[in-house]
């Protein structure tokens, strides 16, 4: 959701700018670009408890965490890796938002509207395919959340899901039954579960959107 919403915000942002918006637009989803093993040992590196965004903020007199090696900031250093890459889902909403019609937003102004209340009653409806979509899509890669972690926990079978477990998402755990311990039956049933599980949020995504997506031609 964070990511989500981080990049609803970009895209906003960006229908606004006026001058050099492709150069922004293209800034933005460059590092969907870079391959995710990449993604992850650069951040590895950037938030190496020496490396420069520690020394940036040593440089402020802020904290230092240990970022990956302290089971208490491994999770928002994954976190921040995920807003770098937003460029794809960044996209998807710019183009609704360029979608959405002028004259309700003319509406809109002429009945006394203020800024938020024209984001809230009209941007949103108009766009809430794209954030169903967006949601759909977020959730099941979210249940199947492997590389970055695996990475990011030193891609070693003996640290896997360090610092003290607190990287240790399912998807690590069923690779560790299937593909180190070795018990193929065991990991067969997990990804079974983990399928199911998807299959369920799935479907109950898809029964409450008919609250709250909005759909130009009426519910599909």
């Amino acid at each position: 959701m964070i990511q989500i919403a981080f990049a609803l915000g970009a895209a906003v942002v960006l229908t606004r700018v006026r001058r050099g918006a492709g150069v922004y637009r293209t800034i933005f989803y460059i590092p969907t670009m870079v391959p995710v093993v990449a993604a992850a040992l650069g951040f590895v590196f950037l938030l190496n408890p020496s490396g420069p965004v520690n020394h940036i903020l040593g440089f402020l007199h802020l904290p230092q965490p240990l970022w990956f090696q302290d089971p208490h900031w491994a999770k928002p250093g994954l976190v921040l890796l995920g807003m770098w890459v937003v460029g794809n889902t960044m996209i998807i909403f710019l183009a609704a938002l360029l979608d959405v019609p002028r004259t309700l937003y003319e509406a809109a102004d002429i009945e006394g509207a203020n800024p938020w209340q024209r984001f809230r009653y009209v941007t949103l409806p108009m766009i809430s395919p794209v954030i169903f979509f967006s949601i759909v899509i977020g959730v099941i890669y979210g249940f199947q959340y492997f590389t970055e972690a695996y990475i990011t926990s030193g891609g070693d079978p003996d640290t896997l899901g360090d610092p003290q477990g607190s990287l240790l998402f399912y998807p690590i755990w069923l690779y560790q039954q299937g593909f180190q311990a070795f018990h193929m039956g065991y990991a067969s049933a997990m990804a079974w579960v983990l399928f199911l599980i998807i299959l369920a949020c799935t479907a109950t995504l898809i029964r409450t959107s008919r609250r709250w997506v909005h759909y130009q031609g009426g519910f599909r």
